[in-house]
């Protein structure tokens, strides 16, 4: 890994939510490489684990804890032992989040004659499936940030980065629970933001546009690595022509994890998308 740029964060622990993930595992990565001692929460113990000894084996301090970003005592446990472990909390990345097909449609629009077995519609979407979608994304910010906050408050440079999505600013097709769920957490920054602000602690958000992650490889790529149809209207509606590298979203998050650079930055959403918000498709 390449950082953009240097920043010592030695001295400081670094949580960071679904570090089981693609992208997440790169933050963590990206800030034990700055110094800071990381703990790596997922519910996926197994690849929570697999991304912390990758850290360790390149020489920096990292160790993954098995967390239910949905569970408070979960969220307690792994607080109580990351104090013991590195001591309180001074950045905290909530990227846990993620889809689900029972929140899904099957097809961008609605049309009143499609009757084939096997449709989504609207009408069909299994309430549980989105109530589980919007859990995971916002309760999934809300709960850790209400465990690990409480050690964040008077301490120096204490910074809360979110990650949203382009879903947030946009909507896509087929995907109603997750760009809703997604809109709450940039709200919920700012909310977060304001309320934070006489404490000491700065929150803002990621939106990453298109990035090939675990979840959503099966839906972008065919069986032989090409571009499925979803994935090439999502290419060329980005003025850029491709997806995203995980990488190229750790310039962002190194300016905010950066007090000296970010200072006054508080309670907003910075896109990192190849050009598609502000894209028309004309």
């Amino acid at each position: 890994m390449n950082l953009p740029f240097a920043l010592d964060l030695t001295g400081k622990t670094v949580v960071v939510t679904g570090a089981g993930g693609v992208l997440c595992s790169s933050f963590a990565e990206a800030a034990a490489r700055c110094g800071a001692k990381v703990a790596l929460l997922d519910i996926n113990l197994e690849a929570a684990e697999k991304n912390a000894a990758a850290i360790r084996e390149a020489g920096f301090e990292a160790k993954a804890y098995q967390t239910n970003v949905l569970e408070k005592e979960s969220l307690q446990a792994a607080r109580d032992a990351i104090l013991k472990d590195f001591g309180p909390c001074d950045i905290l990345i909530n990227g846990a989040g993620g889809n689900n097909a029972r929140a899904n449609t099957t097809k961008d629009y609605y049309i009143p004659e499609d009757t084939e077995e096997g449709i989504v519609t609207f009408f069909d979407l299994d309430p549980k499936g989105v109530e589980f979608v919007f859990n995971l994304n916002f309760l999934g910010v809300l709960l850790p940030t209400q465990v690990f906050a409480k050690d964040m408050v008077g301490r120096d440079g204490a910074t809360i980065i979110n990650i949203s999505s382009m879903n947030a600013f946009t909507p896509l097709t087929r995907i109603p629970a997750y760009s809703g769920a997604k809109a709450a957490v940039s709200n919920f920054t700012q909310w977060l933001a304001t309320h934070f602000s006489k404490a000491g602690i700065r929150v803002n958000a990621i939106a990453p546009g298109f990035f090939l992650t675990n979840q959503n490889r099966n839906l972008l790529l065919n069986p032989d690595g090409t571009y499925s149809a979803r994935a090439e209207k999502i290419v060329a509606g980005t003025p850029m022509g491709r997806f995203g590298e995980p990488e190229e979203l750790l310039g962002t998050l190194q300016f905010l994890m950066n007090d000296k650079a970010s200072g006054f930055v508080n309670g907003v959403v910075i896109p990192v998308d190849g050009g598609f918000n502000a894209y028309s498709g004309v």
